[in-house]
């Protein structure tokens, strides 16, 4: 099943402790948003990917998309205030090129082909079907320091990108929560609040988002142990 993705690529350094988009630092060599964009750029199933980013970083991230013969990315989107903005802005441009589009978070370098299968499929079938991971550790609501509840774990995920949906579907969920003021976490939730059930796709739990320099270490780690592998 074919698809489209759009990567909101407009971030900060701030909670990476870097003087940069955190993106354009390195692992092993080589910026972490083009592992990203490696993924689908080998993907037959991908047509397309569409790049929301800063306006003065544009020419800096299309030298580097042209650097490593990245083939599929179709256009630059500038990116917005908030990440919400931004992922609209690439939807709007991918208009009437796909019935899937994907969204998916530049700094998660390490996602899985298969998982990225997987939610093309459900969401071709549902309209809408996210990634994510069921929660390992024990939670628990704490107000004041006091803990008052210990949550059903069974029933926690943590979420991450991909998010698949069918493109209409998405478009009309960003419209009307530009129209309405609201603020989204992710893209789900935009989804969410129009009534649509939303699938989950378990991924994996090293499609990590590259965020703070802790994950830069274990970022590293997982390549090292892929190179092993091959």
């Amino acid at each position: 099943m074919k698809y489209t993705v759009v990567l909101p690529a407009a971030g900060s350094g701030k909670r990476m402790k870097a003087d940069r988009n955190k993106l354009l630092l390195e692992l092993s060599g080589k910026p972490i948003f083009i592992y990203t964009l490696e993924v689908f750029d080998r993907d037959p199933d991908c047509e397309g990917m569409w790049l929301a980013v800063k306006e003065d970083e544009r020419e800096l991230i299309e030298a580097y998309v042209e650097r490593y013969r990245i083939k599929k990315v179709k256009g630059y989107a500038t990116g917005g205030a908030e990440r919400q903005d931004s992922v609209r802005a690439g939807l709007e441009m991918a208009a009437g090129q796909c019935e899937v589009v994907l969204v998916h978070d530049a700094a998660r370098p390490f996602i899985s082909p298969t998982v990225i299968r997987e939610l093309v499929e459900q969401a071709n079938e549902s309209g809408a079907a996210i990634a994510g991971v069921p929660v390992k550790d024990t939670i628990k609501k704490v107000r004041e320091s006091v803990i008052t509840e210990t949550v059903n774990r069974a029933e926690l995920w943590m979420i991450q990108t991909p998010q698949a949906f069918r493109y209409e579907l998405l478009m009309e969920a960003a419209h009307r929560a530009k129209v309405d003021g609201f603020l989204g976490t992710d893209e789900a939730m935009l989804v969410e609040r129009m009534g649509h059930p939303v699938q989950i796709v378990e991924s994996t739990y090293d499609n990590v988002k590259m965020t703070t320099p802790d994950d830069l270490i274990y970022g590293k780690a997982i390549l090292a142990s892929r190179l092993q592998e091959e």
